[in-house]
């Protein structure tokens, strides 16, 4: 993470994600990384897509997408 954190369960990444500013938060690559990580939790989705998620959300100011 880019504050030096490491996330190891899909719930320190909805954490992770809950913390965020609001327009940071509000920007459509984390409202789709939050949207990844229910359906991995709550219907037992691939947790790669959650990853995939996270990833994009993460890098979506540096253009790797």
């Amino acid at each position: 993470m880019p504050d030096g954190r490491k996330l190891k369960t899909l719930r320190d990444a909805a954490a992770y994600i809950t913390e965020l500013p609001k327009a940071e938060h509000d920007a459509e690559e984390w409202q789709t990384a939050m949207e990844v990580l229910l359906l991995v939790a709550e219907r037992d989705g691939p947790e790669m897509m959650a990853w995939i998620g996270m990833m994009r959300a993460l890098n979506r100011r540096t253009g790797l997408r």
